[in-house]
């Protein structure tokens, strides 16, 4: 013969608050969770902060300009750069930088030095002849966007000592040496050939706009 076991009513309410207290801790515990996140977060103390603490922009000086901006060329150029040592591997000793240079070389015509007589006009004021110097290339402006290292490869020792200086390594000398490719590309572009007919097209309507009817536009060096 078997006998059930019942629990005591006197029991009951203390097992009710146990698993109060337990459900308590548990919500405790959670909200404990929740606001430390939250807190880490806001606080977040392995984060980083940016204060700008540049001076104000000092204006040096300003230059009247008297020049034509007739056209822009851009240019893009892969700079491959490899040094080596005399008597080592590059393994040991050497880099190599593919390098990316993207920018643009603007061609102007420059009105500051003509001369008295480089507008002519006729006596019935329908013809006018105009004589300009040819158009020059400005130094190339290397958008900082668009220009990145692709690839680089270092020695050993390179590796060391880049380690141990603490900053990368010089940007420079691959920056001169993409405007030195780019500006001479340009030069063997059409690029100033295009100004000197953009600044001859300009002139042209200018100067029909003013009731010209016959315009000739010759450059210095022609005769």
């Amino acid at each position: 013969m078997t006998t059930s076991r019942t629990t005591p009513p006197e029991a009951i309410p203390g097992r009710r608050r146990r698993w109060r207290y337990v459900a308590g801790l548990l919500v405790l515990a959670v909200l404990l969770v929740v606001a430390g996140r939250l807190a880490w977060t806001w606080l977040n103390p392995l984060g980083e902060r940016t204060i700008d603490r540049s001076q104000p922009v000092l204006l040096q000086s300003i230059k009247d300009l008297s020049r034509f901006e007739a056209a822009t060329g851009n240019f893009q150029v892969v700079v491959d750069l490899e040094k080596d040592a005399n008597f080592l591997p590059d393994a040991i000793k050497g880099t190599r930088t593919l390098f990316v240079g993207a920018g643009g070389v603007d061609a102007y015509v420059d009105f500051s030095g003509l001369a008295t007589d480089a507008v002519t006009v006729s006596e019935d004021r329908t013809q006018a002849t105009v004589r300009l110097p040819r158009a020059q290339l400005e130094k190339p402006n290397l958008d900082n966007s668009r220009s990145y290292v692709f690839a680089q490869q270092r020695g050993l020792f390179d590796r060391v000592q880049d380690f141990l200086s603490g900053s990368p390594s010089d940007q420079r000398e691959l920056y001169l040496l993409a405007e030195k490719k780019i500006t001479e590309a340009a030069v063997a572009s059409d690029l100033r050939a295009r100004a000197d007919a953009n600044t001859k097209a300009m002139l042209s309507g200018l100067l029909k706009s003013l009731g010209f009817t016959k315009i000739t536009v010759k450059y210095t060096d022609e005769p």
